[in-house]
Order: C-alpha cells, then structure tokens, then sequence
C-alpha cells in the first residue's frame, strides 16, 4: 500500500465532492472525512485549553466514533498520553477487543514513532491526518511504520484532511507560548 494524497475533483453541479483512498480505489465522500477531522480538531482544542500541544484524535469504526483523546502528557506526567494513544485505548475498550480491525484513526498531526507503531501493533486500518510533522512524522515524513514490509501489518495512510486549520492550531498553540508573560 502506498500513501495516499487527498484529491477531490471540483464540484460539477449537484455531484459531491469524492476522494479515494490508497490504492484500493473505495471512494468515500470528503465531507464524511472533514467531519471526523473536525471532531479531532475540537479534541486538539481541548488539549489546547489545558495548556498541552493540540493534538486530539478520533477512532472510527463503520461511521461510528468508538474512541476519542487528546494530548495530556503535562497534566498525566506521563510521555505516553498522546491523543492517538488514548483514543484506540478507548476504542479496544469499546469493541472488547485490543485488535482494531476496520478502524480509522482521525488524527490532527501526522504520528509519531510511539503512535505510529501502536497504530500498526493493534491492527487499525488506515490513518488520516491533518497537517505533517517534520521534526517527529513516523508515516511519512521522517519514516513510514505504517507501510513497513518488514511489520506483519500495515495500514493505509491519507495525509491533508483540513491540513491548513491543523496547522493553525498547533501554530497559534506555539505562539502565545513564545509571547512575553506567557506560562
């Protein structure tokens, strides 16, 4: 499988805007993917609130939010509580199982080595994120786990979803943290 670029043709008339994912050639409408992205955003934005880097995500299975979380690796004191982390925790304990076959991971930056490789270990699908990480990526940017031949599972990847609006949050995040007076 191979990474996969967001592309939607222009809207003509009443027809709905599509994309396709991976090589696979499902269609899915772009409109469903935004929205679960938006879910993710308003978990980034949570974080935010509590003073941690806004990163939320969502886990989807058939349509359905079965896990969500957010960055809270201040508040928790611990290195592991990233927003991909927490929201398939929720999600295994919403199916009753750690295998979560069918599953999309909705996540506003691309994932790190840690995430990536949980994502890839509990057998999530596919992966969409907002908005890529140079310094940390571990799909795509700096490596890709989620495609590794050498890993007995690997899952699709689609990258841009509201990449812009990600973007935005994490940089206005780091910019009242660089204003003077600013905790």
């Amino acid at each position: 499988m191979k990474s996969a670029r967001l592309t939607a043709p222009a809207e003509v008339g009443s027809i709905r805007r599509l994309f396709f994912i991976g090589n696979r050639g499902r269609l899915e409408l772009l409109e469903r993917a935004e929205e679960f992205m938006r879910l993710a955003l308003e978990e980034a934005r949570a974080a935010s609130d509590q003073g941690e880097i806004p990163v939320g995500a969502v886990a989807v299975k058939d349509g359905l939010v079965i896990g969500a979380g957010h960055n809270r690796r201040e508040g928790a004191q611990d290195p592991t509580a990233h927003a991909e982390l927490l929201a398939i925790q929720a999600a295994a304990k919403a199916v009753g199982a750690w295998r979560l076959s069918g599953v999309t991971v909705y996540v506003t930056l691309e994932p790190c080595a840690m995430c990536a490789g949980a994502l890839v270990l509990a057998r999530v699908d596919r992966v969409v994120f907002g908005t890529r990480d140079p310094k940390a990526g571990a799909v795509g940017s700096l490596m890709n786990l989620a495609q590794d031949p050498r890993l007995n599972h690997r899952m699709e990847v689609v990258e841009g979803v509201l990449a812009e609006e990600c973007g935005a949050t994490l940089k206005a995040f780091f910019k009242r943290l660089r204003r003077p007076g600013a905790g």
